[in-house]
């Protein structure tokens, strides 16, 4: 089994749900705080890999629901600026083990990885459960 190291916005029901999961496959879980680390370009451009720079975001964060950013519009060199300045707009769970790093929860990318033991459960581990029109599931960050 993985030691997974698991950058997380504390609070979100999701990456509990995801932790969870984790674990319940026989992994050991390590979560950071995703809004405390620093994030240089150089440390977070391995964990998007082949994605375009418009998947790298997380459209639930307030400045994307808002509209002040597009992440269409940005290219790669911008997207991670801009990250670094807010790391609300970084898609999460980052993930590392195994010498990989991946950014989502995609659970088949996931589960051909590091193994979920067929504990894929029903349901979207990724698409915020809280985010409804009009509603952010980060507006309930501290």
């Amino acid at each position: 089994m993985a030691t997974v190291v698991f950058y997380e916005k504390p609070g979100c029901a999701n990456n509990t749900q995801q932790k969870l999961l984790l674990a319940a496959a026989g992994h050991s879980v390590w979560a950071k705080n995703l809004l405390t680390e620093a994030w240089p370009a150089a440390r977070l451009r391995p964990f998007f890999g082949d994605l375009p720079a418009a998947q790298w975001f997380n459209p639930s964060a307030p400045r994307i629901k808002s509209g002040e950013i597009d992440p269409a519009r940005l290219g790669e060199d911008e997207a991670l600026l801009e990250m670094e300045k807010d790391p609300l707009l970084i898609r999460r769970p980052l993930m590392e083990a195994d010498g990989r790093r991946c950014a989502g929860f995609d659970m088949i990318e996931i589960d051909a990885w590091i193994g979920l033991q067929s504990l894929l459960p029903k349901r979207d581990l990724e698409t915020c459960t809280r985010a409804r029109p009009g509603k952010s599931c980060l507006e309930s960050m501290p």
